[in-house]
Protein backbone atom coordinates (compact mmCIF):
# COMPACT_ATOMS: atom_id res chain seq x y z
CA UNK A 1 0.00 0.00 0.00
CA UNK A 2 1.14 3.56 -1.22
CA UNK A 3 2.24 5.23 2.15
CA UNK A 4 2.45 8.26 0.50
CA UNK A 5 -0.31 8.57 -0.31
CA UNK A 6 -2.85 11.60 0.37
CA UNK A 7 -4.63 10.73 3.62
CA UNK A 8 -7.47 12.73 5.23
CA UNK A 9 -8.86 13.03 8.66
CA UNK A 10 -12.97 14.18 9.05
CA UNK A 11 -13.62 15.73 12.12
CA UNK A 12 -17.09 14.88 13.88
CA UNK A 13 -19.14 16.94 14.93
CA UNK A 14 -22.95 16.24 15.87
CA UNK A 15 -25.26 19.38 15.81
CA UNK A 16 -27.57 16.57 18.37
CA UNK A 17 -28.62 15.73 21.93
CA UNK A 18 -28.12 11.84 21.31
CA UNK A 19 -25.10 10.67 19.60
CA UNK A 20 -24.28 7.41 20.60
CA UNK A 21 -20.36 9.73 21.94
CA UNK A 22 -21.18 12.69 24.09
CA UNK A 23 -18.08 14.84 24.04
CA UNK A 24 -19.09 14.88 20.06
CA UNK A 25 -22.72 16.47 21.26
CA UNK A 26 -23.48 20.20 20.09
CA UNK A 27 -27.59 20.11 20.50
CA UNK A 28 -29.65 23.24 20.09
CA UNK A 29 -29.42 26.01 21.98
CA UNK A 30 -25.38 25.82 22.64
CA UNK A 31 -23.59 29.13 22.93
CA UNK A 32 -22.20 29.77 19.43
CA UNK A 33 -18.60 29.80 20.78
CA UNK A 34 -18.80 26.37 21.84
CA UNK A 35 -19.64 25.26 17.99
CA UNK A 36 -16.78 27.39 16.56
CA UNK A 37 -14.23 26.73 19.15
CA UNK A 38 -14.45 23.34 18.45
CA UNK A 39 -14.59 23.60 14.65
CA UNK A 40 -11.27 25.46 15.32
CA UNK A 41 -9.85 23.30 16.96
CA UNK A 42 -10.17 20.10 15.07
CA UNK A 43 -9.01 22.19 11.98
CA UNK A 44 -5.90 23.96 14.34
CA UNK A 45 -5.42 19.80 14.93
CA UNK A 46 -5.16 18.92 11.54
CA UNK A 47 -8.95 18.16 10.33
CA UNK A 48 -8.81 18.42 6.71
CA UNK A 49 -12.74 18.15 6.35
CA UNK A 50 -15.23 19.02 8.88
CA UNK A 51 -18.65 16.51 8.88
CA UNK A 52 -21.28 17.85 10.55
CA UNK A 53 -24.44 15.40 11.72
CA UNK A 54 -27.80 16.34 12.45
CA UNK A 55 -29.70 12.88 12.81
CA UNK A 56 -28.00 10.27 14.93
CA UNK A 57 -27.93 6.80 12.88
CA UNK A 58 -26.63 5.33 16.34
CA UNK A 59 -28.52 2.03 17.05
CA UNK A 60 -32.20 2.01 18.43
CA UNK A 61 -32.06 6.09 17.61
CA UNK A 62 -35.11 7.72 15.43
CA UNK A 63 -34.75 9.71 12.41
CA UNK A 64 -35.59 13.34 13.15
CA UNK A 65 -36.61 14.22 9.99
CA UNK A 66 -36.05 16.70 7.18
CA UNK A 67 -37.47 20.19 8.65
CA UNK A 68 -35.82 19.39 11.86
CA UNK A 69 -31.77 18.58 10.36
CA UNK A 70 -32.39 21.52 8.13
CA UNK A 71 -32.88 24.15 10.97
CA UNK A 72 -29.79 22.54 13.12
CA UNK A 73 -27.85 22.91 9.53
CA UNK A 74 -29.40 26.51 9.13
CA UNK A 75 -28.25 27.84 11.98
CA UNK A 76 -24.38 25.98 12.02
CA UNK A 77 -23.80 26.23 8.36
CA UNK A 78 -22.99 30.11 7.83
CA UNK A 79 -21.20 30.38 11.36
CA UNK A 80 -18.94 27.63 10.38
CA UNK A 81 -18.64 29.65 6.93
CA UNK A 82 -18.07 32.38 7.96
CA UNK A 83 -15.55 32.11 10.31
CA UNK A 84 -13.63 29.41 8.85
CA UNK A 85 -14.38 29.93 5.08
CA UNK A 86 -11.75 28.19 3.91
CA UNK A 87 -13.10 24.49 5.75
CA UNK A 88 -14.60 22.19 3.80
CA UNK A 89 -17.38 20.69 5.20
CA UNK A 90 -19.62 17.48 4.73
CA UNK A 91 -23.02 16.84 6.08
CA UNK A 92 -24.26 13.69 7.39
CA UNK A 93 -27.76 13.93 5.75
CA UNK A 94 -29.70 11.31 3.89
CA UNK A 95 -32.13 14.27 2.24
CA UNK A 96 -31.70 15.67 -1.13
CA UNK A 97 -33.54 19.33 -0.27
CA UNK A 98 -31.07 19.41 2.74
CA UNK A 99 -28.05 19.09 0.39
CA UNK A 100 -29.75 21.68 -1.99
CA UNK A 101 -30.55 24.62 0.75
CA UNK A 102 -27.10 23.74 1.86
CA UNK A 103 -25.23 24.40 -0.74
CA UNK A 104 -27.31 27.57 -1.86
CA UNK A 105 -26.57 28.75 1.51
CA UNK A 106 -22.70 27.96 1.88
CA UNK A 107 -21.00 26.60 -1.28
CA UNK A 108 -20.21 23.25 -2.32
CA UNK A 109 -20.46 20.16 1.12
CA UNK A 110 -19.44 16.87 0.82
CA UNK A 111 -22.87 14.56 0.83
CA UNK A 112 -22.46 11.85 3.43
CA UNK A 113 -25.35 9.85 3.30
CA UNK A 114 -24.96 6.91 5.24
CA UNK A 115 -27.91 5.18 3.53
CA UNK A 116 -26.43 5.04 -0.20
CA UNK A 117 -29.40 7.07 -1.66
CA UNK A 118 -31.80 4.20 0.11
CA UNK A 119 -30.18 1.40 -1.27
CA UNK A 120 -31.48 -1.56 0.53
CA UNK A 121 -31.88 0.76 3.58
CA UNK A 122 -35.96 1.93 5.01
CA UNK A 123 -34.30 5.64 4.61
CA UNK A 124 -32.60 7.62 2.02
CA UNK A 125 -33.58 8.93 -1.18
CA UNK A 126 -32.86 7.83 -4.71
CA UNK A 127 -32.67 11.13 -6.37
CA UNK A 128 -29.31 12.39 -3.86
CA UNK A 129 -27.34 10.21 -6.54
CA UNK A 130 -28.94 13.17 -9.37
CA UNK A 131 -28.65 15.82 -6.73
CA UNK A 132 -25.21 15.22 -5.88
CA UNK A 133 -24.24 14.16 -9.73
CA UNK A 134 -26.03 17.74 -10.83
CA UNK A 135 -24.38 20.09 -7.92
CA UNK A 136 -20.77 18.50 -8.75
CA UNK A 137 -20.49 16.99 -5.17
CA UNK A 138 -18.21 14.52 -3.89
CA UNK A 139 -20.81 11.92 -2.79
CA UNK A 140 -20.10 9.04 0.39
CA UNK A 141 -21.64 6.17 -0.30
CA UNK A 142 -21.79 3.82 2.82
CA UNK A 143 -22.98 -0.19 2.89
CA UNK A 144 -25.97 -0.14 5.36
CA UNK A 145 -28.28 -3.25 4.25
CA UNK A 146 -31.29 -2.01 5.93
CA UNK A 147 -31.87 -2.65 9.76
CA UNK A 148 -31.47 -6.35 10.39
CA UNK A 149 -28.29 -7.96 11.09
CA UNK A 150 -26.48 -9.69 8.74
CA UNK A 151 -25.37 -13.14 9.89
CA UNK A 152 -22.86 -15.37 9.03
CA UNK A 153 -25.41 -17.89 7.58
CA UNK A 154 -26.16 -15.54 4.42
CA UNK A 155 -22.30 -16.00 3.59
CA UNK A 156 -19.13 -13.66 3.52
CA UNK A 157 -19.72 -9.95 4.89
CA UNK A 158 -16.96 -9.51 2.39
CA UNK A 159 -18.62 -11.01 -0.71
CA UNK A 160 -21.86 -9.27 0.78
CA UNK A 161 -20.16 -5.91 1.05
CA UNK A 162 -18.21 -6.08 -2.67
CA UNK A 163 -21.63 -7.40 -4.53
CA UNK A 164 -23.40 -4.45 -2.74
CA UNK A 165 -21.14 -1.57 -3.88
CA UNK A 166 -21.19 -3.11 -7.50
CA UNK A 167 -24.69 -2.03 -7.49
CA UNK A 168 -24.30 1.02 -6.11
CA UNK A 169 -21.57 1.52 -8.56
CA UNK A 170 -24.11 0.69 -11.60
CA UNK A 171 -26.40 3.19 -10.15
CA UNK A 172 -23.93 6.25 -9.17
CA UNK A 173 -22.79 5.22 -13.15
CA UNK A 174 -27.15 5.73 -14.31
CA UNK A 175 -27.35 8.64 -12.50
CA UNK A 176 -24.08 10.49 -13.81
CA UNK A 177 -22.38 10.75 -10.70
CA UNK A 178 -18.31 10.52 -11.19
CA UNK A 179 -16.78 11.21 -7.47
CA UNK A 180 -17.98 8.88 -4.93
CA UNK A 181 -16.08 7.67 -1.81
CA UNK A 182 -16.57 4.16 -0.45
CA UNK A 183 -17.49 3.86 3.30
CA UNK A 184 -17.62 -0.03 4.43
CA UNK A 185 -20.51 1.08 7.10
CA UNK A 186 -18.48 -0.50 10.17
CA UNK A 187 -21.00 -1.25 13.02
CA UNK A 188 -23.70 -0.70 10.42
CA UNK A 189 -25.67 -4.18 10.39
CA UNK A 190 -22.45 -6.37 11.18
CA UNK A 191 -21.46 -8.03 14.18
CA UNK A 192 -17.94 -8.05 15.85
CA UNK A 193 -16.69 -10.49 13.62
CA UNK A 194 -17.89 -9.89 10.40
CA UNK A 195 -16.33 -6.19 11.20
CA UNK A 196 -13.19 -7.48 11.93
CA UNK A 197 -13.65 -9.73 8.71
CA UNK A 198 -13.90 -6.81 6.72
CA UNK A 199 -11.37 -4.48 8.49
CA UNK A 200 -9.11 -7.25 6.66
CA UNK A 201 -10.26 -7.05 3.70
CA UNK A 202 -10.17 -3.35 2.52
CA UNK A 203 -7.38 -4.36 0.15
CA UNK A 204 -9.35 -5.94 -2.10
CA UNK A 205 -12.14 -3.74 -1.33
CA UNK A 206 -9.31 -1.11 -2.55
CA UNK A 207 -8.17 -3.03 -5.41
CA UNK A 208 -11.66 -3.76 -7.01
CA UNK A 209 -13.36 -0.28 -6.84
CA UNK A 210 -10.69 2.05 -6.97
CA UNK A 211 -12.80 4.61 -5.22
CA UNK A 212 -11.23 6.97 -2.36
CA UNK A 213 -12.19 4.71 1.04
CA UNK A 214 -13.79 6.65 3.91
CA UNK A 215 -13.40 4.86 7.05
CA UNK A 216 -15.35 5.25 10.34
CA UNK A 217 -14.27 3.33 13.40
CA UNK A 218 -13.98 5.99 15.94
CA UNK A 219 -15.00 4.38 19.14
CA UNK A 220 -17.74 1.95 17.82
CA UNK A 221 -18.87 -0.53 20.19
CA UNK A 222 -16.99 -3.48 17.97
CA UNK A 223 -14.36 -2.07 19.43
CA UNK A 224 -14.96 -1.59 22.71
CA UNK A 225 -17.46 -4.09 24.19
CA UNK A 226 -15.34 -7.00 23.63
CA UNK A 227 -12.90 -5.34 25.67
CA UNK A 228 -15.12 -4.73 28.34
CA UNK A 229 -14.65 -1.11 28.10
CA UNK A 230 -16.96 1.76 27.35
CA UNK A 231 -16.66 3.99 24.35
CA UNK A 232 -15.36 6.61 26.46
CA UNK A 233 -12.08 4.48 27.23
CA UNK A 234 -11.63 3.43 23.89
CA UNK A 235 -9.54 6.03 22.50
CA UNK A 236 -6.51 3.66 22.37
CA UNK A 237 -7.93 0.58 21.00
CA UNK A 238 -9.39 3.17 18.42
CA UNK A 239 -6.08 4.16 17.18
CA UNK A 240 -4.92 0.79 16.69
CA UNK A 241 -7.58 -0.09 14.61
CA UNK A 242 -7.18 3.11 12.35
CA UNK A 243 -3.38 1.82 12.05
CA UNK A 244 -4.79 -1.05 10.89
CA UNK A 245 -7.30 0.74 8.56
CA UNK A 246 -4.71 2.97 7.16
CA UNK A 247 -2.61 -0.44 6.17
CA UNK A 248 -5.73 -1.54 4.63
CA UNK A 249 -5.86 1.35 2.54
CA UNK A 250 -8.28 4.16 4.13
CA UNK A 251 -7.93 7.10 2.55
CA UNK A 252 -9.91 8.92 4.95
CA UNK A 253 -10.52 8.52 8.29
CA UNK A 254 -14.07 9.83 9.87
CA UNK A 255 -12.90 10.81 14.13
CA UNK A 256 -13.89 11.90 16.70
CA UNK A 257 -10.25 12.53 18.23
CA UNK A 258 -8.59 14.56 15.65
CA UNK A 259 -5.18 15.21 17.20
CA UNK A 260 -5.00 11.62 17.80
CA UNK A 261 -5.89 10.34 14.60
CA UNK A 262 -3.19 12.69 12.68
CA UNK A 263 -0.25 11.34 14.75
CA UNK A 264 -1.68 7.47 13.93
CA UNK A 265 -1.37 8.50 10.63
CA UNK A 266 1.70 10.03 10.71
CA UNK A 267 3.15 7.02 12.96
CA UNK A 268 1.69 4.99 9.90
CA UNK A 269 3.98 7.10 7.50
CA UNK A 270 6.84 6.11 9.31
CA UNK A 271 6.27 2.44 9.77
Amino acid sequence: MDKNRTIRIMGIVNLTDDSFYGPSRIPAGTAPDVLLDRVGTMLSEGADIIDLGACSTRPGSEPVGEEMEWRRFESALPMIRDTFPDAVLSLDTYWPSVIRKAYDLVGPVIVNDVTSAGQDCAYGSASMLETASELGLTYVAMHWPGDTSMTPSIGSVVDSVTDWFEKFSSRAESAGLQDWWLDPGFGFSKTVVQNYELLRALPALKERFGRPMLVGVSRKSFIYKPLGITAAESLSATQLVHMSALQGGADILRVHDVAEAVRTVNLYRLL
